[in-house]
């Protein structure tokens, strides 16, 4: 069995009341201003698109939770949380494939669920408050958890009673049921809400991009829309249903809101463990982390749930801004330079990777195919960016598989490069624009031409004089055009009754096409079929008798001049 969580709080457990005095102080500088909402009509039945389970079995069957709270000092950058500064407090980073997935779950949710308006800062919260962000960012590549994350068993001692529902598939216990990965699902809840957030074919609560979907799916249920105060508290209810739980999340929510930045997996920061630990293998290091790790300026609970009368005084964890007693007189003292902080990568902008012209004739594809570039704050190429490519304007070309928009990572030097781009039908200019996913960065945008299909050469493909009586028709005309000796496939060709001047024009008397409505035409726009070739409509002798002349023009200025003649009826 994996380690599990320690310092955490149980239902009714008198932790709470030493939490809540640091929620309290907490919020009266920064917590959200909006009521908090403790209904418990607010589950619908099990199995309903965007329903939550019924009953008092909230997500994480109300297991355990850490109740840590952010450092008093925010970053106070409000509204550019997206922006990730270059720097900030420890406790602000986020894990880079954690916040990766709770970015791509917010997407993922916007495209089916616009409504609900779930922001990402929202799932940092409840996997900060759920697993301290999947243990500081323990995961693989794939962002699966290197060991499994489970909460105690819930036996109804000091829990809530939840037996056996998965037969210990997910949680490694037949007997009672336990919340299970970095978003602490229950396996009944998971049975039903699980997601495949990174698709592999799988869902695996143990998986961060698995679990982050299936929260936020899970939290838009009923038709919320999260950026109601009141709809956002009876989400976060539904998946620990207790108002400590609310007031915690609330506040890690409020300070992921104003500013994070994004760190190495692995080196978040973790709550403080109790020595003891409420559960098995608890303990200081057990998240891969210690005591001593964790910047959070809240208040402990004490290891046995109770709060003690007077704090026992513990060293610092971290440098104290405070100057410190230099000592008695005498005694000398050497100060301890400050090492230089190592900037911490973060997305800076994305820009263009060296794209060539983007042209192309209709129906082709571009020869020439879209590259970004991510860059640091340092500098630097990033990988793992999440970059969107998406097709926009007045045209009906399209990445391979007919899609206007497609999502990929940067590589390991920082570029990524979008699928192959197809010209439709429709010439003209439209603009494919790249995106920094999820962020507020200027888009990178390039400009990509259509034209339309050309031949460089045209010809009749009889050789018979076209002849008719006035009054009468003509034979059928029939032409092929060609490209570079090939055939030139739905190529528009523009046939013309012209005068037999030295600067001809369309002729208003003699031979004619009809229109639709069957009304004289001396010009008609035909195409090509897929071998080059095109008939031409019923052409009507009319006028004088004579010779006339019938032209034909392609889209790339290949013409080529018929003749008719038109006799006069006989005696």
């Amino acid at each position: 069995m994996a380690a599990q969580f320690g310092r955490r709080l149980r239902r009714g457990a008198t932790t709470a009341a030493v939490a809540a005095a640091a929620v309290a102080a907490l919020s009266a500088s920064q917590a959200p201003g909006s009521p908090l909402v403790a209904s418990d009509g607010d589950q619908p039945a099990t199995g309903t698109a965007g329903s939550t389970p019924s009953g008092d079995v909230a997500a994480s069957g109300n297991s355990p939770y850490f109740t840590d709270l952010p450092p008093l000092n925010t970053p106070n950058k409000p509204g550019t949380s997206v922006n990730l500064p270059v720097t900030g407090s420890a406790e602000s980073g986020i894990p880079a494939s954690i916040l990766a997935a709770y970015k791509k779950a917010q997407q993922t949710v916007a495209g089916t669920d616009a409504a609900c308006r779930l922001p990402w800062q929202l799932l940092a919260a409840i996997g900060k408050v759920e697993s301290g962000q999947a243990r500081g960012g323990r995961v693989d590549a794939q962002g699966t958890t290197l060991s499994p994350i489970l909460g105690p068993a819930l036996n109804g001692q000091g829990f809530a009673l939840i037996k056996d529902t998965d037969n210990g598939a997910f949680d490694g216990d037949s007997t009672h049921d336990r919340a299970v990965g970095p978003m602490q699902f229950i396996p009944s809840t998971w049975a039903t809400w699980g997601q495949d957030g990174n698709g592999d074919g799988r869902k695996d609560p143990n998986n961060i991009y698995d679990a982050a979907l299936a929260a936020g799916r899970y939290l838009c249920a009923g038709s919320r829309d999260l950026a109601l105060a009141a709809d956002l508290d009876r989400a976060v209810l539904s998946y620990n249903h207790s108002d400590e739980y609310l007031r915690t999340v609330r506040t890690w929510f409020e300070y992921y809101n104003r500013g994070t930045h994004e760190v190495p997996d692995g080196t978040g920061v973790l709550p403080v463990e109790s020595s003891t630990g409420t559960h098995p293998g608890t303990g200081p290091g057990t998240h891969g982390g210690s005591p001593s790790s964790s910047p959070s300026s809240s208040p402990s609970s004490s290891p046995s749930g109770s709060p003690s009368p007077t704090p026992t005084p513990t060293p610092p964890s971290k440098p104290s801004p405070t100057p410190s007693d230099p000592g008695g007189p005498g005694t000398p003292t050497t100060p301890t330079p400050t090492p230089e902080p190592t900037p911490t990568p973060a997305l800076a902008a994305v820009q263009n990777a060296g794209t060539g012209e983007l042209s192309a004739t209709a129906g082709d594809a571009f020869a020439e195919r879209i590259k970004v570039l991510a860059k640091s704050n340092l500098g630097k190429p990033l990988a793992k960016v999440s970059v969107t490519f998406t097709v926009v304007g007045d045209t009906d070309a399209a990445f391979d598989g007919g899609k206007k928009t497609v999502t990929l990572p940067t590589g390991t030097d920082g570029t990524v490069t979008a699928p192959v781009l197809k010209a439709g039908e429709k010439t003209g200019t439209f603009t494919v624009r790249a995106t920094a996913t999820g962020t507020s960065l200027p888009a990178v945008t390039y400009t990509a031409a259509v034209t339309a299909r050309q031949a460089d050469a045209i010809a009749r493909t009889g050789t018979a004089e076209l002849t008719a009586v006035a009054g009468q028709t003509f034979a059928d005309v029939t032409a092929r055009a060609t490209f570079k000796g090939a055939a030139a496939a739905r190529v528009a060709v523009a046939a013309t009754m012209i005068t037999d001047a030295e600067k001809p024009a369309e002729n208003d008397k003699g031979p004619y096409f009809t229109d639709d409505d069957g009304n004289p035409v001396r010009t008609f726009v035909f195409t090509t079929d897929a071998d080059g070739t095109l008939t031409l409509p019923k052409i009507y002798a009319d006028g004088a008798a004579g010779t006339y002349k019938l032209r034909l023009t392609t889209a790339g200025g290949a013409t080529a001049v018929i003749e008719l003649t038109v006799e006069a009826p006989a005696a």
